[in-house]
């Protein structure tokens, strides 16, 4: 899995469609217009949408994108303007490496639901990805401001993973001055791997391989769960710091 892919699995929680149950407890004011356009639906056509589209993520959970996708047309043609949905189909296009395509139903979906975290990240991924490092800076600050300054569990993995990248961004963008201060944000307590690829991040761009590996075997040492690393370390293979598991020299960051 390239690291885009899983770190869109990672954070797409879901900003739900309203189920039948939840309708009634809502006030219209309170509604959106793809979720009032829902409510008009008749109920047996919400529940086979609800039901379609958790099938649809529970297929995408398993990596099985083109069960995915068939899953998801098909509630679609129930009702399309739901952001999850739409989220979802960006993630499978990303699975493709079809990252134009992604980009579209990501920005659809934050048309429809604006300030989801999930979507903004999604959409910092792929500038991130696309090397748009501006446009990824911008979006990856968002994310931040939405997650609140104290995360725990998974959030603070997710949390730390987006100012990681934007901490990249920030290299490709010549800002020294804010790349250092962010880079000591956390220290070697910390209960993510933060500090450590931070550190070796600055190494790689002073050309200091053998330190930035050292970084990150100590990184290693302490978190020895590979699900834990696995994003790290595909964002520093996508940045162009290490080689992908196909090998080949990647693009430098002071390129």
């Amino acid at each position: 899995m390239n690291s885009i892919s899983r770190a869109i699995l990672l954070c797409s929680l879901p900003f739900t469609v309203l189920h039948a149950q939840e309708v009634e407890k809502k006030q219209e004011p309170e509604l959106r217009p793809f979720q009032q356009e829902f409510l008009n639906l008749p109920q047996e056509k919400r529940e086979e949408f609800n039901k379609k589209l958790t099938e649809a993520q529970r297929l995408f959970g398993q990596k099985r994108v083109f069960e995915t996708l068939e899953k998801a047309g098909e509630a679609a043609a129930v009702f399309p303007n739901s952001p999850d949905l739409l989220n979802l189909e960006g993630a499978c296009q990303v699975e493709f490496r079809n990252f134009d395509k992604a980009l579209v139903l990501f920005k659809k979906a934050d048309e429809l639901a604006p300030g989801q975290p999930s979507i903004i990240f999604n959409i910092g991924e792929l500038n991130f990805v696309n090397k748009n490092w501006e446009a990824a800076e911008t979006s990856l600050i968002r994310v931040l401001e939405m997650t609140g300054k104290n995360p725990v569990g998974n959030d603070l993995q997710l949390a730390r993973l987006v100012e990681f990248k934007l901490l990249l961004s920030k290299l490709k963008l010549g800002k020294k001055d804010e790349v250092e201060k962010l880079a000591t944000k956390y220290d070697y307590l910390d209960d993510s791997p933060f500090p450590y690829y931070a550190e070796a991040a600055i190494h790689f761009a002073a050309a200091r391989e053998i330190e930035a590996e050292a970084a990150m075997q100590r990184a290693a040492r302490i978190f020895q769960d590979p699900a834990v690393l696995a994003p790290w370390q595909d964002t520093m293979i996508e940045f162009g710091y290490i080689k992908g598991f196909f090998g080949g020299d990647l693009e430098t960051a002071e390129e």
